[in-house]
C-alpha cells in the first residue's frame, strides 16, 4: 500500500524566463516546506494539471535543498513549462507500508 504524506504547498506570484534554465516559478511557501526530494502536483482552479520531480530549487541565486514556510522561492519542474500566476505547488512523499494480515 502506498500513502502520501503531505510536505508543503507553494503559490506561483510570478513567472520569470531565464536564459539558462528557461521558465521559473516565482512562488511563497503558503505551508510546511518545500523540498527538493518531493514529489510535486500542479494545481490549477483545482485541476491537477501536473505531477513531477524538480530540475531546479533556488532561493535568491543559490541551490538549496529545502524552503520553509512563509520565504520565497524559485521553482522549476522537469518536463513542465505552462506555469500560470495562481497556480498552487503541493509537494508531498511517497511512502510504502508493508501490508498485515
Amino acid at each position: 500500500k502506498i500513502k502520501k504524506i503531505f510536505l508543503g504547498k507553494a503559490l506561483v506570484r510570478k513567472v520569470f524566463n531565464l536564459s539558462k534554465s528557461g521558465l521559473v516559478a516565482g512562488c511563497i511557501v503558503q505551508k510546511g516546506k518545500i523540498v527538493r526530494q518531493a514529489t510535486f502536483t500542479i494545481t490549477r482552479d483545482g485541476q491537477v494539471i501536473f505531477e513531477g520531480n524538480v530540475s531546479a530549487l533556488k532561493r535568491f541565486k543559490d541551490d538549496v535543498k529545502d524552503v520553509q514556510e512563509g520565504f520565497e522561492c524559485g521553482i522549476s519542474l522537469a518536463g513542465f513549462t505552462d506555469y500560470k500566476e495562481g497556480d498552487t505547488i503541493e509537494a508531498y512523499t511517497l511512502e510504502k507500508i508493508a501490508r498485515t494480515l
